[in-house]
């Protein structure tokens, strides 16, 4: 749990250092779980995200641009009644544990002062957003409502008391000596790690971990005096936000964490940290739970058509086994005589050799001479006409499985919004059925909207996510001398430069995207082509978003998220 009590104290000096006396500006709820407050403070705008997200529940500010929804939730509606134009009059922490609280100050629709608390319950799936009538200490709303019948100590709905959740039985580290730890950790039952989150209020077994590593030996010289240094740090507000990465995941926190690894990335703030460690997990759990569907019936299409390759193939190699089957039908028919019915095999002369030698043909035992020679002439008639078709049956089932392939890499890599693109898309070419949509859409004509990207130098640099957005950016976006990179010979996104003539590290930075935006985002030295954008043509009924092209030129380059992300911002 990177996300702990010591954390979260950490966010709400982050917070309330820039954002008391502010003015609460704008309220979106661009998702179900997560709200976004635009705030005005010391003259400069400020985003605060509050995320009551089963996974990923967090406040932070940030920097991430949110698409809204066309008509907001009634949460959201309810908090820019009872919140916008209200003034932060202080933002505070409910002693170390994961809560934050906002008191707000405003005037409500009669003129008179009304005093607000917004609250942000940390608690994983059991994570909150409440408002709160100070006066009456009356919940007016939250995110998700709460009953007795699921929690019997306290209910989370409007009209109820608002109940701080169960008070934890733990000493605060900032106000403690060594003696006070030593109390506290019995070195004879070992698991000391646990014993300090047991007993120590807002730490986590991340950081309980982590006193334990600079403590070296553990003992009660060393482990006083390491767990002292450390929230000496803390209380002071002393933070170097890092993200550390072990065996291929990433892990966050107000420092770097010597015990995982020596080598970390430190940011500026736990906003900017916070933006970086998210970037993409919650969507991409949205995504999921969007597109089950979509993604078990791309699998399904794309294994059918693997399967169909392998059967055709097979058919193939039996067509091509036509001339044997007419041989053998040709031959029974002129040794009708010599075959009885009842007989496993016959050797006959074959007078088509150039030496005359004999040649056995398999028989079936239950029919007739006649029968059996018009058996090898029905496969050899079936087997020639097969070999007119299956050939083309293979190509088209190989050009299925690419196409799948790529929608599975775009689904993926895609957005909520991207997710209805490759859905139309479907039902477009008749794969799947149209959905029941409310309302009349006849009318309503989707707008297909590019990722953009900046390089180092200003350029900017377009990118298609899905095939619409491909075929959008590249036949109707782009310009005819812009720069067009594609991963080779790997599905992947379509990336326009918009430079007749890019800097060469210009293109690198295109080329990276391209790469993380493909099926080889995990690879390194990945190939990208990139040619002039008249150099790349749709061949004429071919799938959406497929192109060939020419001219090209190959870069290598290796995915870099913390790039990607730069370039975004």
């Amino acid at each position: 749990m990177s996300f702990d009590g010591l954390f979260t104290r950490a966010v709400t000096n982050e917070l309330s250092t820039l954002l008391k006396g502010g003015r609460v500006n704008k309220i979106h709820q661009p998702f179900k779980n997560e709200i976004i407050m635009v705030i005005r403070a010391g003259g400069v705008n400020h985003k605060v995200l509050l995320s009551a997200h089963p996974s990923y529940a967090r406040v932070q500010l940030t920097n991430d641009q949110y698409d809204n929804p066309s008509e907001p939730p009634m949460f959201c509606m309810l908090l820019r009644k009872h919140l916008e134009g209200y003034i932060i009059e202080d933002i505070h922490q409910v002693g170390l544990d994961r809560m934050i609280v906002f008191e707000v100050k405003g005037r409500n629709e009669i003129g008179d002062l009304s005093y607000k608390q917004l609250i942000v319950e940390i608690m994983g799936r059991h994570s909150n957003i409440v408002l709160v009538d100070k006066g009456r200490n009356m919940i007016l709303d939250s995110i998700k409502h709460v009953s007795f019948a699921v929690n019997t100590h306290r209910a989370i709905q409007p009209g109820q008391e608002y109940i701080m959740p169960p008070a934890q039985d733990k000493k605060n580290p900032f106000e403690i000596d060594e003696q006070e730890i030593l109390r506290h950790i019995d070195f004879n039952a070992g698991l000391l790690d646990k014993q300090l989150v047991q007993h120590f209020a807002g730490i986590s077994p991340l950081m309980a971990k982590e006193i334990l590593y600079q403590a070296g030996l553990a003992n009660r010289s060393t482990l006083p005096k390491a767990f002292l240094a450390l929230m000496n740090d803390v209380k002071k507000h002393h933070y170097q936000p890092a993200i550390t990465t072990f065996k291929g995941k990433e892990f966050f926190y107000l420092f770097p964490l010597k015990h995982l690894s020596e080598e970390a990335r430190v940011f500026e703030s736990t906003g900017e940290l916070l933006d970086r460690y998210y970037f993409g997990k919650a969507e991409r759990d949205r995504v999921k739970q969007q597109s089950n569907d979509l993604e078990r019936f791309i699998l399904n299409e794309k294994e059918k058509n693997e399967k169909k390759i392998i059967k055709l193939e097979r058919t193939l190699v039996e067509a091509q086994n036509a001339d044997q089957y007419q041989l053998y039908g040709e031959l029974l028919t002129a040794n009708l005589y010599a075959v009885e019915k009842g007989m496993k095999e016959v050797s006959v002369l074959n007078y088509y050799s150039e030496d005359s030698s004999n040649i056995t043909i398999p028989l079936d035992a239950r029919k007739t001479p006649s029968e059996n020679a018009q058996k090898y002439f029905t496969r050899y008639q079936k087997a020639k006409n097969a070999l007119k078709i299956v050939e083309q049956q293979i190509i088209h089932a190989r050009e299925e499985v690419t196409y799948f392939e790529g929608l599975q890499q775009q689904v993926e890599a895609a957005s909520p919004k991207d997710i209805q693109e490759i859905r139309d898309e479907l039902v477009e070419g008749g794969y799947i059925r149209q959905r029941q949509k409310r309302g009349n859409k006849k009318n309503q004509v989707m707008k297909v909207v590019l990722e953009r990207y900046t390089s180092s130098d200003g350029t900017e640099i377009l990118v298609g996510k899905n095939n619409k957005q491909n075929d959008y950016l590249t036949n109707k976006a782009a310009a005819r001398d812009d720069i067009w990179l594609h991963t080779k010979d790997i599905p992947g996104s379509h990336v326009v430069i918009r430079s007749k003539e890019p800097a060469d590290k210009t293109i690198l930075e295109a080329a990276t995207i391209a790469a993380y935006y493909s099926k080889a985002r995990s690879s390194s030295s990945v190939p990208v082509d990139f040619t002039k954008v008249r150099h790349v043509k749709k061949p004429s009924g071919a799938k959406p978003g497929f192109v060939i092209y020419e001219q090209q030129q190959t870069v290598y380059v290796t995915p870099d998220e913390d790039l990607v992300l730069a370039l975004k911002n």
